[in-house]
């Protein structure tokens, strides 16, 4: 199933997924039958490695879901999305997540004037998220910005594209997750065990 792991390669003929869509090797096309827990783990799975989260943290992640009010599988996908390397990474200045994270890391954002450079850290609705000065001209996040139209912007981010700012409107609502669709059921069933 294509992740979009892979930023501008994947929305291009050259994405594997198109390609090939079956396991490598000489048995890759053969017929696999897959248990429930097996379908349950494979969307975790593919949840962790979409956000690029490790076990431990992903597992957090639940049980505080599990703590909110609502549907704690929507609840996850909510706390995922509000995480700043993916508000990066949906305003349009990474072109992947990986990216994302890494722009993150190396200190190039402000959240409501101040540096932070934790990926994991939560927007909150209305927090304004702007580029540093410095980091204006950097190459791959203008390219990135430019390129955004081919991947689309979510109607709970807006960005301000002439001053290198973007804030969360409201809260992500599940119907509006557009990429990858994931069946988060399943993985509430998982860890319910």
């Amino acid at each position: 199933m294509k992740l979009f792991l892979k930023g501008d390669r994947c929305h291009t003929d050259k994405c594997a997924v198109e390609r090939r869509n079956y396991a490598p090797g000489q048995h890759g096309q053969g017929r696999i039958k897959v248990s429930d827990y097996g379908t349950q783990l494979r969307e975790k799975q593919r949840v962790k490695r979409t956000y690029g989260l490790l076990e431990k943290q992903f597992r957090a992640y639940f049980t505080e879901a599990d703590r909110m009010k609502g549907v704690t599988g929507e609840n996850l996908l909510v706390l995922l999305e509000r995480r700043l390397d993916c508000i990066v990474y949906r305003l349009g200045f990474a072109s992947s997540r990986n990216e994302a994270r890494s722009l993150v890391r190396q200190g190039h954002f402000k959240v409501n004037g101040r540096r932070v450079n934790i990926p994991s850290y939560q927007v909150r609705t209305a927090d304004v998220l702007e580029l540093r000065e410095k980091s204006r001209t950097v190459a791959r996040i203008n390219e990135s910005l430019d390129g955004v139209m081919r991947r689309g912007i979510p109607s709970w981010v807006e960005v301000d594209r002439a001053n290198f700012s973007g804030k969360m409107k409201t809260l992500p609502v599940r119907d509006e997750m557009t990429t990858p669709v994931f069946q988060e059921q399943l993985i509430v069933e998982l860890y319910s065990k």
